[in-house]
């Protein structure tokens, strides 16, 4: 494994708590290990208001964000607003095409989508959103029941805490299964290891 690797996650106004704070416990454990850091970046450095009300503090701005190597992207009603910022949307394809790997939890997804970089990709997103989600990328080919997908550099999740098992195949991919064994059982988190089990798509009519 390569030292020195850096995940970022990306926060907005009104993100997703546990998209964002759930795969960066697993990522922070693997970090713990020595070889990678984990920062976040937003709009501007500071602190910014999550959906749920408590603020997040971004290390840093998109300006002048460091290379990252694995991207975090979460969702949350702020991604209503987020499909439509340009420059948002700008920042993601240019550091996607230097990333390792790209991930995205719930609506997520939708950013990805409307910055072109799930065209032609199989990808999931949160089902109670599935149809809006859907809207920002008609060139995607959308998986209706997943709890996560994964097409090349791209992992998407479905809602909320799916994105924790997506981050640990993420992490079995990179480092190693039995590292992401370790953290899962560190965690006391039952990993659910089978990208297809998603019993949300029938809550929500999707199969």
């Amino acid at each position: 494994m390569a030292s020195h690797k850096t995940i970022g996650a990306l926060l907005f106004e009104g993100f997703e708590l546990l998209d964002v704070f759930g795969p960066l416990e697993a990522w922070g454990m693997l970090a713990s290990g020595g070889g990678w850091k984990v920062v976040t970046t937003a709009v501007s450095a500071g602190p910014v208001a999550s959906a749920q009300g408590p603020r997040a503090v971004a290390d840093h701005s998109l300006a002048d964000c460091p290379k990252l190597d694995v991207i975090l992207v979460p969702g949350g009603r702020g991604t209503r607003r987020e499909v439509s910022h340009e420059a948002l949307l700008e920042w993601l394809r240019q550091r996607s095409a230097a990333a390792e790997v790209v991930t995205s939890v719930c609506t997520g997804a939708a950013l990805l989508a409307r910055a072109g970089l799930l065209d032609g990709r199989r990808a999931t997103t949160n089902k109670m959103s599935f149809g809006w989600v859907v809207e920002q990328g008609p060139a995607v080919q959308w998986v209706k029941q997943a709890r996560w997908v994964e097409d090349g550099p791209f992992a998407t999740s479905s809602g909320v805490s799916a994105g924790i098992d997506m981050t640990l195949a993420v992490i079995a991919r990179l480092a190693s299964n039995e590292v992401a064994e370790r953290i899962a059982v560190a965690m006391e988190y039952d990993w659910h290891r089978d990208a297809s089990w998603d019993p949300f798509a029938k809550v929500h009519g999707l199969v």
